[in-house]
């Protein structure tokens, strides 16, 4: 009986469409679900006819498969993967390996690479993105852990992926254990950032201009032919565009309160431990926080008097205006995430192709946009460059958006309307320019209080000084802290 070259645990909506994705590249597959009637139901259904292996039990599955065995978890993150693996590892031999495709975090991958390693068998932590119809024709996979399992997998995942202009796979190594699902971690933050700024833009036209649905859609249309073009931006021109049952804008009766898996808050949990400041994808966390108190917003609606919203400018030059905040906050969405990957990078020794990275987002992910490419120009021309927003291209682009950026987020101000992701960046923008910032009298302040010491101007960095500010205190100083 022919075996299996790979073998799917989780029968779920990415898990399915992934198993017919690999099948669909001649591969036979093993396929098992805890509830074993997904299993058959999948079998007889979409799978019918075609090279897979169903399999009752774990053992079963297991056994199908070609050796060295690729066993791929796609399964809910935490406890449910750490179960699996001690389910598994009794089951397997040395080099066979474990794969978790999930959004786990990247700790735990970590603590399961060591694991799993020290029982001679390899271990892979995936991030895969592009949602059902990605995990279908082409996502964009990220796999880091073992390095010995890359050459033994490498052949499927970049058959299974999405591809570029020219082919090339939106799949390749990122690096040792966590490396991967830190990368996908990251892309969940911009994912979340990108979200926001264009739930925003949205809301000013909807609110300032009072354009209608049909003329939003076509906004959106006509911005992903420039340097907008991305899926999310595309996506939202379809949204505004669909009408329900009631020949009414579906987007207006989904209720204001969003969901969220956690991802965007490891990314900003993440940027605070290394002191890396993710400010817009932070403040995009926080306004889903804020828009899950829904009954709260209500009631303060009822007892605040909110400014009355008027406009007397260009519409159109408005328009302008937002599709370069939109640009601006953009480049600085992603610029803290890079930023916050070159720190992790420095910290967990791992060597990222940044690059690479963008490359891996350009297809399939769901925050893929021609904007990508010039993110690996940039580190393709400079691959120790600093920070992203010092490449010329994008200070270029962001010294061009700021104008109408600060018109939107001026216009915003004026008319109470909420924008935190696209006035958070701005003023990231700003802070980042500035060479003399306001810090010398939060060091002050912490001196006088604290007595935590400050460095001078005039003196050599590294030598720390402390000041007697009243006249009665002592010479003793607190150690030095940062983040």
């Amino acid at each position: 009986m022919k075996k299996a070259d790979i073998g799917l645990i989780g029968l779920a909506v990415m898990g399915e469409n992934l198993v017919l994705n690999m099948e669909s590249k001649g591969y036979t597959v093993a396929v098992f679900n805890r509830t074993v009637s997904k299993v058959e139901h999948f079998v007889q259904g979409r799978g019918k006819g075609k090279n897979f292996i169903g399999a009752d039990s774990l053992e079963s599955f297991v056994a199908s498969l070609e050796r060295p065995r690729k066993v791929m978890m796609l399964v809910k993150a935490g406890a449910a993967v750490d179960a699996l693996i001690d389910q598994l590892m009794p089951l397997l031999e040395p080099g066979d390996i474990i794969i978790d495709g999930g959004n786990s975090h990247y700790p735990d991958t970590i603590r399961r690479t060591k694991k799993v390693t020290s029982h001679d068998l390899l271990y892979v932590g995936s991030g895969v993105s592009g949602g059902e119809e990605g995990a279908l024709l082409g996502p964009s996979l990220m796999p880091g852990g073992s390095p010995e399992a890359w050459p033994l997998i490498k052949d499927i995942f970049q058959a299974i992926s999405a591809k570029v202009e020219d082919g090339t796979p939106c799949c390749d190594w990122v690096g040792a254990d966590g490396a991967g699902h830190f990368v996908k971690m990251v892309h969940n933050g911009i994912e979340y950032g990108d979200m926001q700024i264009i739930s925003e833009a949205y809301d000013l036209m909807k609110r300032v201009l009072q354009l209608s649905h049909d003329e939003m859609s076509r906004i959106f249309t006509e911005w992903n032919r420039g340097d907008l073009d991305s899926y999310l931006i595309e996506i939202t021109s379809e949204i505004l565009a669909y009408r329900d049952e009631n020949n009414e804008p579906l987007v207006e009766n989904i209720l204001d309160a969003a969901g969220q898996k956690g991802t965007g808050k490891w990314t900003a949990v993440s940027a605070l431990d290394a002191g890396i400041p993710l400010t817009l994808i932070g403040e995009s966390v926080f306004a889903r926080c804020l828009s899950s108190q829904k009954s709260l917003r209500v009631n303060a609606n009822a007892v605040y008097n909110t400014p009355e919203i008027s406009f007397k400018g260009d519409v159109k030059q408005f328009i302008d205006d937002l599709e370069a905040a939109l640009l601006g906050a953009k480049i600085v969405s992603y610029a803290q995430g890079y930023d916050l990957m070159r720190e992790a990078a420095k910290e967990n020794n791992w060597e990222l192709n940044y690059g690479g990275i963008a490359l891996m987002w350009r297809g399939g992910c769901i925050i893929r946009s021609a904007f990508l490419g010039k993110i690996k120009e940039a580190y393709d021309n400079n691959p120790t460059l600093e920070h992203l927003m010092l490449d010329d291209f994008f200070r270029e682009k962001l010294e061009r958006a700021s104008k109408g950026w600060r018109n939107v987020v001026a216009t915003a101000v004026a008319n109470g309307i909420a924008i935190p992701a696209l006035s958070s960046a701005l003023s990231y923008f700003d802070g980042f320019r500035t060479a003399d910032s306001p810090a010398n009298m939060l060091q002050a302040q912490r001196d006088y209080f604290g007595a935590h010491t400050y460095e001078r101007k005039d003196k050599p960095r590294g030598v720390f000084h402390h000041t007697n500010w009243t006249g009665r205190g002592g010479d003793t100083a607190s150690s030095t802290y940062n983040v």
